[in-house]
Order: structure tokens, then C-alpha cells, then sequence
């Protein structure tokens, strides 16, 4: 599938492996520069369909938590969760894993939702995390919380 912001790395190491990392959402902050941390909630205790997660995120003047809901948790190859705020579905964090002869491939993206850009432009995404545009932030953040996610996978 083709997404608007997305990067695609190469990991050595198993499916399993990846997949593992990458659904432990309060370990997340270990890679993220962006997300700090946080906790499932609800009574979920680990990545499932519909289980939520709140996330703790900073960037260099903000601090904010989020609540997302896991919408797929297809192991070890679909991991996405969704941002709904004031009712309103904002957009969705995707991780996708294939087997490659080397380990495996990830792409990771971030999928606005139509009603993103009037949120955007209203400037509610600038007020909570001090970010005007987020796609080409999301991009940057995505790039370093992979390149650190393989570091920790080895």
C-alpha cells in the first residue's frame, strides 16, 4: 500500500522480533524523540484489537498525552493504531512488517484523516504539541524512531 507519509527500512533480524518491539507501545519512547512512554489502559495489558494506549509525547516546548486505540494486530506483519480527539478520527499510525532474505522489511506511516487539515489549520495540532505542520515532523520523527528501533533490535 501505498501512503502519503511513510519510510521503509531493512532490519536484520525476524518478523517476530520486530513485531515484538514494535507493539510494546510503553517501550516506544526508547526510539521515539517524540513519544515518552505511557500506558495501556481500559484493562488492556498489551497490543490487541481495540485495546487503547495512552501515550505521553513532548517535543522541545510542548508535553501532551494522547489516546489511541489499536485498530489492527495482525502478528507478526500489520500493527496500527488510531488518534480520535473531541470525537473527531484524526489519523492513524501504521507499521507494516514483511520477511525479507535478510530479516525483514518495515514501513512505517502516518495517515491523516480528511478532518485533519481543518484541525490543522484551525492550529489545535500547533496549540497541543507546538508543531504547525505535522506530515514533514511525522516524517523526520519516523525516520529517527526506526533507524533506533533497528539499533535496539540487534
Amino acid at each position: 500500500m501505498a501512503y502519503e507519509v511513510s519510510i521503509v527500512r531493512e532490519v536484520s533480524a525476524n518478523p517476530e522480533k520486530v513485531w515484538a518491539l514494535i507493539t510494546d507501545l510503553p517501550r516506544m519512547g526508547e526510539w521515539s524523540p517524540e513519544a515518552t512512554g505511557g500506558e495501556w489502559i481500559e484493562g488492556a495489558a498489551a497490543a490487541a484489537v481495540g485495546a487503547q494506549f495512552k501515550g505521553t509525547n513532548k517535543t522541545a516546548t510542548h508535553n501532551w498525552e494522547s489516546i489511541v486505540t489499536v485498530d489492527v494486530c495482525d502478528a507478526p506483519r500489520k500493527f496500527s493504531f488510531s488518534l480520535h480527539a473531541a470525537g473527531t478520527h484524526l489519523c492513524d499510525w501504521v507499521y507494516e512488517i514483511e520477511p525479507s532474505t535478510t530479516g525483514c522489511q518495515v514501513t512505517h506511516a502516518w495517515v491523516a484523516s480528511p478532518q485533519w487539515a481543518g484541525f490543522e489549520e484551525a492550529g489545535i495540532g500547533e496549540k497541543i504539541s507546538g508543531v504547525p505542520k505535522r506530515a514533514p515532523h511525522n516524517l523526520r520523527s519516523m525516520e529517527i524512531t526506526l533507524d533506533n528501533l533497528i539499533k535496539a533490535v540487534k
